[in-house]
């Protein structure tokens, strides 16, 4: 067990970072009119994800491309959710509208794949998720799907749960 104050050396840290799959969805030029011209940045969303069950999801934005990167990755791991899984699929259907976004997800037969859409796809497969189908609904924005097919994978609940 680790000491919670002890500092990481180069391969402890290599190794705690290498559990988790990182996808960059988003890469953004943002620019911002000031007085002395545009100041121009990037946004970078980034979606974390350990393939047993949790995943997060993170916003960077910064001037250079890689520390965009290395904060959207930080947050994303810091707010991590606990998707509640039936084997290598989800207990049952749920559509949830967040925004514009609207995401329906069901439960597939095992060997069914993950049938979805890039953005539900990319959250579905750092989440652990081995079969699954979607359909987005709404809006095309990736940010925004990603986000609301968060919002569904928070909102599962077992079949333990529901019984008690």
């Amino acid at each position: 067990m680790m000491q919670p104050n002890r500092r990481l050396n180069n391969k402890e840290s290599n190794n705690l970072e290498s559990e988790f799959f990182e996808k960059v969805v988003q890469v953004n030029r943002v620019s911002k009119k000031t007085k002395g011209g545009d100041k121009r940045s990037l946004s970078v969303l980034v979606v974390v994800g350990d393939k047993k069950g949790q995943v997060g999801v993170g916003l960077g934005k910064a001037a250079e491309v890689q520390a965009a990167v290395r904060k959207a990755t930080s947050y994303a791991k810091k707010h991590l959710i606990k998707v509640s899984l039936k084997g290598r699929t989800i207990p049952h259907s749920i559509l949830v509208k967040s925004g514009a976004a609207k995401v329906l997800l069901k439960p597939a037969p095992v060997g069914t794949g993950v049938i979805a859409g890039g953005a539900v796809r990319v959250v579905a497969e750092a989440a652990g998720i081995h079969d699954i189908v979607s359909k987005i609904l709404g809006t095309k924005n990736q940010a925004s799907n990603i986000y609301a097919t968060l919002e569904a994978l928070s909102k599962l609940k077992h079949l333990k749960e529901e019984k008690a």
